[in-house]
């Protein structure tokens, strides 16, 4: 492990004993105490370049206050721009900010975008009020009114999350410092049950990344290798890629649980970024809050599980970093410049790839998830429903195999990151994956879709997941 990545390790952890004594304090002390301790962990990890971060709050404050009715794209510009100065600062001949200050300014942009779609939701509302004459009441998760400089600069510096996610909405940071009876609300148990396979997958992850080095890639003696030999690395690359983000945003998790951040109600139905989705009349005594059964779906990041063993390429999406992606889908798919899936997939990736940084690899691997997603559902319209239940069986099987490899191959130009290298690697495994999803996409379109009535026919029993991927 890096320096870097042992000081987020060391922020991830001291962030749980101080959940737990934040849980039961009052709205003041929770507001500031929580805003105190994450500018001090930025401070000490970003120094100077801490006013990067306050320059893109105070602005997208001004343009909150300047324009409440539009500040929704005004601040998604402003922030999206800003990622960009931030980036060229050392072609500027400025002074290059830390990978922390980094990892701040990204989980920020989302925060600060996310606020002013719920100040521009309010305001709509309002107007709305006001023509009708009469109020309805106030509608599921929105703001009770626009929060001040000083309230924005709490929820933007709150530790909670400050550095690795998951992203939460100012909705849920005011439902966590208004929460009733919060010592009614379990912590400790629903923290060990998250916890138990972190220092599972920690070993895991240190094996893995000693066995098989990610530099060796980049090294000539690598492609002397057989070509089956070049395939299979790319498998325990990906894993050790996935066990290191796996142990970050459970720990990340945990120290939500532990201050109670993101309890809800189960009868809230409540997911994953975007908070309850029905309304959950507040305990009105101790002995009720104790009575309720809660959960964290809202601030949960990872399903470790359904990553690794849902089927398809679009389910893999939607259970890795859970609370962005509902962000994608929310404020950038839903308002994509195309009616098309592919085409608004196309544009959420480019922008997701954008907000992760600017070397080549990150766009190089997310503009192929497109091709994958149109691939799987053209072949899976034109071919699964033509196979009795226990071909569909194996379709499943084999459909989960290539998801995993697609992954594997799209993994590489996110770690190896250059654009010669991401290349470099692909061209020695001929581009194997863009191949397969072309010859699919092509198979799939030649056969056309199945009928309606036949598909129906020959579709099986929806799985649980498949009915919340719905749902969403």
């Amino acid at each position: 492990m890096s320096p870097e990545e042992w000081t987020y390790l060391v922020v991830l952890l001291i962030s749980i004993p101080i959940g737990f004594l934040f849980k039961k304090a009052g709205p003041g002390l929770k507001r500031w105490g929580a805003a105190a301790v994450g500018l001090g962990l930025t401070l000490f990890t970003c120094g100077p370049h801490t006013l990067h971060s306050l320059v893109t709050i105070l602005g997208t404050w001004a343009l909150i206050q300047a324009q409440p009715c539009s500040c929704h794209a005004l601040a998604l510009a402003w922030t999206f721009s800003y990622l960009l100065f931030f980036r060229a600062l050392s072609l500027l001949g400025l002074p290059t900010p830390t990978p922390f200050t980094n990892a701040v300014q990204l989980l920020l942009t989302l925060k600060l975008v996310s606020l002013a779609s719920e100040v521009q939701d309010l305001h709509v509302a309002q107007r709305k009020e006001m023509a009708s004459g009469f109020s309805k009441g106030p509608p599921l998760g929105l703001l009770p009114d626009v929060p001040s400089l000083m309230e924005t600069l709490s929820y933007s510096y709150c530790y909670v999350g400050i550095m690795t996610g998951p992203f939460f909405r100012y909705r849920t940071y005011l439902d966590w410092l208004e929460q009733p009876f919060p010592g009614a609300v379990p912590s400790l148990r629903p923290l060990l049950r998250r916890a138990w396979p972190a220092p599972l997958f920690g070993l895991l992850f240190l094996l893995s990344s000693h066995l098989f080095p990610l530099e060796a890639v980049r090294e000539d003696a690598f492609y002397a290798r057989p070509l089956p030999a070049r395939l299979f690395y790319m498998i325990p690359v990906f894993f050790a890629f996935r066990m290191r983000f796996y142990v970050a945003w459970i720990a990340a998790e945990c120290g939500c649980i532990a201050a109670g951040f993101g309890a809800y109600p189960v009868a809230a139905k409540a997911r994953a970024g975007g908070g309850p989705t029905l309304q959950c009349p507040p305990p009105s005594s101790p002995e009720m809050a104790a009575s309720l059964e809660y959960d964290y779906e809202t601030i949960r990041n990872i399903d470790c599980y359904n990553t690794d063993f849902c089927v398809t390429v679009r389910e893999g999406m939607r259970y890795w970093n859970m609370t962005v992606q509902w962000w994608l889908a929310q404020y950038i798919y839903k308002s994509a410049p195309a009616r098309s899936y592919v085409l608004r997939s196309a544009w959420t990736m480019l922008l997701s790839a954008y907000w992760h940084g600017l070397h080549p690899g990150y766009y190089l691997s997310f503009l192929t998830i497109p091709l994958c997603l149109a691939a799987e559902r053209q072949l899976e319209s034109a071919l699964r429903w033509r196979l009795g239940p226990g071909g569909q069986k194996a379709w499943d099987w084999v459909h989960w195999f290539l998801k995993m490899r697609a992954y594997d191959y799209m993994s590489m130009g996110f770690v190896l990151l250059s654009l010669r290298d991401t290349l470099r690697y692909w061209a020695s495994v001929y581009f194997c994956v863009h191949v397969l999803a072309l010859a699919a996409l092509g198979l799939g379109l030649a056969l056309g879709r199945g009928g309606p009535g036949r598909r129906k026919s020959g579709a099986p029993a929806p799985s649980p997941a498949s009915g919340k991927l719905r749902e969403e």
